[in-house]
């Protein structure tokens, strides 16, 4: 089930994205949000092409962010080697955008970076969660783009400010509730050039690995999102130019870049 937040010029409101009976795309509107009651329909259908997507989730909470999560990548970054457990750090809310959303880049940062990754977003609140039982606080899956500033992830001692600017956590199309997750392909396009293509069975910390340690270390509540990390191919953008995630099962993430005014 493709779960989509959307406008059609009102204020947003959640739909299952599916065909009509004549094989065209379509957002069945449901009442209220999805992660917090069960499916029912309003009876109201919009055409997809007639939608303005927005990003499938606000996160109540946080966004946890999973760095050198692919040994390619560790590799590219001159990292050494991979992290023996998941290395975490966090993403405000307010980066959050959605499809269409421009990456706006700061003043601060001459290097920003794209970094296309799969996210989990959490349906349930949850601590501690054992291996066997991460499907039980599962809601499901959507594209990233775990936006980076280079230049002060490498001066600052930490993360956040480099991770943290608005607009640097697109993610949508939508969240695909029934998908596995284990071997999916992931690419990433500047202006329809592939830069980053590998696949999810490369992960180095797994997404079951990911959901467990992380809620070993904070509660997870519904709507939270925890990106799994990027494959190698990061590289710089520049204003003018379009981010495009694609991930098998979920569609594309797409977002054009400009600069702050």
């Amino acid at each position: 089930m493709r779960i989509a937040r959307y406008t059609t010029g009102q204020d947003p409101t959640y739909g299952i994205v599916t065909e009509d009976e004549n094989g065209a795309m379509v957002i069945a509107e449901v009442q209220g949000d999805p992660l917090y009651q069960p499916i029912a329909y309003t009876g109201v259908q919009v055409p997809l092409d007639d939608a303005r997507l927005l990003a499938p989730v606000i996160p109540r909470s946080k966004v946890v962010g999973i760095g050198k999560n692919y040994a390619d990548h560790v590799a590219e970054m001159g990292g050494g080697q991979p992290p023996s457990e998941p290395l975490v750090f966090l993403k405000p809310n307010t980066s959050v955008v959605g499809p269409g959303d421009p990456i706006v880049l700061p003043r601060q940062s001459a290097n920003v970076h794209y970094e296309g990754e799969l996210a989990v977003v959490i349906g349930r609140i949850c601590k501690d969660v054992p291996r066997e039982r991460v499907p039980e606080v599962v809601f499901g899956y959507t594209c990233a783009n775990d936006v980076t500033a280079r230049d002060l992830q490498s001066s600052d001692a930490q993360w956040s400010r480099a991770k943290g600017f608005d607009t640097f956590c697109p993610l949508g199309p939508w969240i695909e509730t029934e998908l596995d997750h284990r071997d999916l392909a992931l690419s990433t396009r500047v202006d329809g050039v592939t830069v980053q293509d590998s696949r999810t069975s490369l992960l180095i910390h797994d997404v079951v690995t990911l959901v467990s340690y992380v809620s070993s270390v904070f509660t997870l509540l519904p709507g939270d999102v925890i990106l799994t990390g990027t494959p190698a191919g990061v590289g710089r953008i520049v204003a003018g130019q379009r981010v495009e995630v694609e991930i098998e099962g979920i569609g594309t993430l797409s977002n054009p870049v400009v600069s702050r005014d």
